[in-house]
């Protein structure tokens, strides 16, 4: 079997305050709550997902909630941005401009790796990005969440590039070429001076919706993880038959790894790469609309089968966030 990652699959972060985040990403970001969940690992805190309309694989950024969590500190052995597709240029225009009316924190729109970008933070600075596929082609995105307080012509389709940002980029490229199969695709200049270029590398059809840009930095100290940081990035696999293919070839290239993690709504692998961040696999399927109606995602606290007989307990752990959809 030829083993070949389609992509970006989700993105996880770190939030201190479930209800704000919230009312960030779809409020002002306008993307949908697809999933209210809990994290699997530890049920006293949330798991929420966010999406386009339907949380497609390659549109999904997630966020745990640790209230207790120190803030994180920006540094190397990181995901230090996550970028969020747009349709076009003008569709930049639009969200600098919504940015300036919600006080969102924001850089000026600039040209990187050949597409025009916005650089901004969330409430908790958590490090993003918007993206134009004005000229790009590849792996498509998704459908912006029609229902939102955001045209749809200028809505979020998806997840753009991750960057890594790293003391040493060899062990990492290693990993990223020679283990997963990607592919090294070009590289643009760092914009802090005296640092080595940003490379990109892309996999599958390419395009934003693929690409990771690998970021060498020389002058930090190491990312303390906490609050407004990334957890892990994971990667598409087509289905549950390639992801144990992909358990046998991790295992046999010597790294430590999970094994076959069922998270109900998609099969996973964990595992670090050679700068310690954490890389997830996960299949396209079976999907969030498992347990609730396209029509109703998000609406009610879901948990998956094996957790379902200890709701009451669950629920009564959790502080209530509510959710109407749309506006």
């Amino acid at each position: 079997m030829e083993l070949k990652l389609k992509g970006i699959h989700h993105v996880s972060a770190i939030t201190g305050t479930a209800a704000e985040n919230l009312e960030f990403y779809t409020k002002v970001l306008g993307m949908r709550l697809v999933k209210k969940t809990v994290n699997q690992d530890d049920t006293s805190v949330y798991h929420l997902f966010y999406g386009d309309e339907k949380g497609n694989p390659g549109t999904e950024l997630t966020f745990f909630e640790f209230p207790t969590a120190w803030r994180s500190r920006p540094g190397t052995g990181s995901i230090s941005s996550v970028a969020l597709r747009v349709p076009g240029d003008a569709a930049l225009d639009y969200w600098h401009r919504r940015f300036e009316l919600y006080g969102v924190e924001h850089d000026d729109i600039v040209r990187r790796a050949g597409r025009l970008t916005l650089a901004f933070r969330d409430p908790e600075d958590q490090r993003l990005m918007l993206v134009s596929d004005e000229h790009d082609a590849g792996v498509a995105g998704g459908k912006p969440w029609d229902k939102a307080d955001v045209p749809v012509e200028y809505g979020i389709t998806g997840l753009g590039p991750v960057q890594l940002t790293v003391s040493q980029a060899e062990p990492s490229e290693r990993v990223l070429t020679q283990l997963m199969g990607y592919r090294r695709k070009g590289q643009y200049a760092s914009s802090i001076a005296g640092q080595p270029d940003i490379v990109v590398y892309e996999t599958g059809e390419g395009g934003s919706g693929t690409e990771i840009h690998l970021e060498t930095r020389t002058d930090l100290p190491r990312e303390r993880q906490g609050i407004g940081a990334v957890h892990h990035v994971a990667f598409r696999v087509a289905d549950e038959e390639e992801l144990r293919a992909w358990i046998g070839k991790i295992t046999a290239a010597g790294l430590a790894n999970s094994g076959f993690v069922d998270r109900f709504y998609f099969k996973s692998l964990y595992f670090r790469e050679a700068n310690g961040i954490l890389f997830e696999l996960a299949t396209d399927g079976p999907g969030f609309d498992t347990d609730e109606s396209l029509e109703s995602l998000g609406e009610r606290l879901a948990l998956p089968p094996f957790l379902e007989p200890h709701r009451e307990r669950i629920e009564a752990g959790l502080k209530p966030i509510a959710y109407g959809g749309g506006q």
